[in-house]
């Protein structure tokens, strides 16, 4: 062990020299110092003058074999120009060094294959000098000319410049670089091709269309194969993580500690805030970045605009992600951060509440329009819409649910909402419950407790829920100091049948009283469903008839399937099954048009989800 960290120590020393080394070189005559500096060093070992020498072929490799082959088809034109795109660490050398010695390449360049590593250059003339000194140029103060010369006058040429955002990053050598790889892609026989971090190419070159899409994360079976071709099988899935470099790096220290030990390390000393240039001309983009750290969804367009965020340019942001490979689009066009990054920003950039609250007011705002046009098949736009949030709703609500946070009361009216909803989709209870219960007594705001207790029994079973009768009691006791039948008459629904019929029959009449139809139907339903629950199946039906024909009238499609959903178990408990099946696939039908789940048929004691 003491020896192993010998080694290190004494890499860590000649690492430091040779950035030492590259510092001293002075802008005048950097060219020449490289040219001079590698071909001495590659003469001592036993070469003339040059450095070309290529690096081995990647033995383990997973994962990119789709990729590959793109890179392989572009080969059959004459002199492809390929940019290979994607974040830090993600596999982008690893993929160029397997095409350089792929069976077809080696081929069709032999020995005219160059490999350079741009990590240490700092200028156009430093980049020109590293390419010389692999070609064996005489050093000089400047070999652009020669380098062209010697590459279009020589064979056919394959020449890799591996990390050479180093180098185009920065706004001051950007034109000269890009000059230059124009000037390279002049020469008719120079196949071109450049790793870069980011996703943006450099211009004034023509790349081979279709252009290479950035490198996405490995698959997890990927992933895998490399971590256990390097160490053993003794970890799970969740601790190995999909980036080539860190499923590579875990596994070479696997033995030196453990995963989660290791991810600190890297996490505290390696930043990813490291694009200054690109970075800097939209500083909000950092903000953007902290948000997405707590939303696996990612985010839409138009979430980005509707959620008015105090960032004018906020989509400049999200450009400046994309370019620096901070974020990327998933299939959907969505904005999201890779999982160690969104790891890092959570643990040392965590977003602000003046980040998070537009975000939480937007996804309020569809809660509630869901549920007023719930059942419409208007509210298909929204389903689609929270669907599409349904990972990042709860993190957002659960940034309120803390004592003493202005949005508490809101949260819980949120998370009330969203059960519902949940329930619909078919995605069962919510990940928020006990920390919402717990959170219960410290708020003043009885309606939203009352709802997100009347919600919460409404959808699932009693004995889920913890001290399920305590929390009755105190549900009764909201509900005393509030003037509403139906959320009264929701709540016995599930719990208590004479009071709930009691309450159902109240709310039936207000709502004729006051010619609201929507009510009339809800107040219907619900009686139906008691109906049901003590036998009376006849009037039941009725009951669940008029709801349909109700329902019909306000297009209200969640309500008509509630009564077809009821008349349907009334004619099955009457023995009448050509009915039932007629009714279970007219509702069924009703339900795709909305996009919703088919309920289940719930415990005897518990109405469907549909009716809360």
């Amino acid at each position: 062990m003491s020896t192993a960290r010998e080694m290190e120590e004494q890499a860590q020393i000649r690492h430091q020299e040779v950035l030492n080394t590259i510092e001293m070189i002075s802008s005048s005559d950097s060219a020449s110092s490289i040219s001079r500096m590698y071909s001495g060093s590659y003469a001592r070992h036993g070469s003339s003058n040059s450095i070309s020498m290529l690096p081995a072929e990647p033995k383990i490799f997973h994962g990119r074999e789709s990729e590959l082959a793109d890179i392989l088809k572009h080969f059959e034109q004459s002199t492809p120009r390929m940019a290979i795109l994607g974040a830090g660490g993600i596999g982008k050398t690893s993929l160029a060094q397997a095409a350089l010695h792929h069976e077809e390449i080696v081929i069709k360049y032999q020995e005219n294959r160059l490999f350079v590593a741009c990590d240490t250059v700092a200028s156009k003339v430093e980049l020109v000098g590293l390419i010389g000194a692999h070609l064996g140029i005489k050093s000089g103060n400047d070999l652009t000319q020669a380098v062209l010369y010697h590459l279009s006058e020589g064979s056919p040429t394959l020449l890799i410049l591996d990390n050479l955002e180093t180098v185009w990053e920065p706004a001051h050598s950007r034109k000269e670089v890009e000059e230059f790889l124009s000037l390279l892609t002049d020469i008719a026989s120079l196949a071109l091709m450049i790793t870069m971090r980011g996703a943006e190419r450099p211009s004034k070159v023509q790349w081979t269309r279709p252009f290479l899409l950035p490198l996405e994360p490995l698959t997890q079976e990927a992933a895998r194969k490399v971590f256990i071709d390097i160490a053993e099988d003794r970890h799970s899935m969740e601790e190995i993580d999909q980036w080539m470099w860190r499923a590579a790096l875990q596994s070479c220290c696997a033995g030196r500690g453990s995963i989660p030990q290791l991810s600190q390390r890297v996490m505290t000393k390696d930043p990813i805030w490291n694009h200054p240039s690109r970075i800097m001309s939209t500083p909000h983009s950092q903000e953007l970045l902290s948000l997405l750290s707590i939303l696996p969804d990612g985010l839409s367009d138009v979430e980005l605009k509707q959620s008015n965020f105090k960032i004018q340019d906020i989509l400049d942001c999200k450009r400046a992600l994309l370019r620096t490979a901070l974020a990327y689009l998933d299939d959907h066009k969505r904005l999201k951060a890779l999982v160690p990054i969104r790891e890092y920003m959570a643990k040392f950039r965590p977003p602000t509440d003046e980040m998070i609250g537009p975000l939480f007011k937007h996804f309020q705002e569809l809660l509630q329009a869901y549920a007023v046009d719930r059942g419409k098949q208007s509210s298909a736009l929204y389903i689609e819409r929270l669907n599409s949030n349904y990972t990042n709703i709860p993190n957002i609500i659960q940034n309120g649910l803390h004592l003493g946070h202005p949005n508490l009361a809101d949260s819980i009216s949120c998370a009330s909402h969203f059960i519902p909803f949940s329930a619909n989709i078919g995605k069962g209870p919510i990940p928020l419950v006990n920390k919402v219960l717990a959170l219960l007594p410290y708020s003043e705001d009885h309606r939203a407790k009352a709802s997100f207790t009347v919600r919460l029994f409404g959808g699932q079973r009693s004995d889920s829920i913890p001290h399920p009768e305590a929390l009755i009691a105190q549900t009764l006791e909201w509900l005393k100091t509030l003037d509403d039948p139906d959320l009264q008459g929701s709540h016995y629904c599930s719990l208590d049948i004479p009071v709930a019929l009691k309450y159902c029959q109240m709310g039936l009449s207000l709502a004729k009283s006051h010619g609201n139809i929507k009510e009339q139907s809800t107040a219907l339903a619900r009686l139906s469903w008691i109906k049901w629950q003590t036998g009376d199946y006849i009037t039941a039906q009725v009951y669940a008839q008029e709801v349909q024909r109700l329902a019909k009238i306000s297009a209200n499609l969640e309500l008509e399937v509630a009564g077809l959903y009821t008349e349907a178990i009334c004619c099955q408990a009457l023995g009448n099954y050509r009915e039932c099946i007629f009714l279970v696939r007219r509702a069924s039908a009703l339900l795709e048009l909305c996009d919703w789940t088919v309920p289940t048929p719930p415990p005897i004691h518990t109405a469907p989800a549909i009716l809360t």
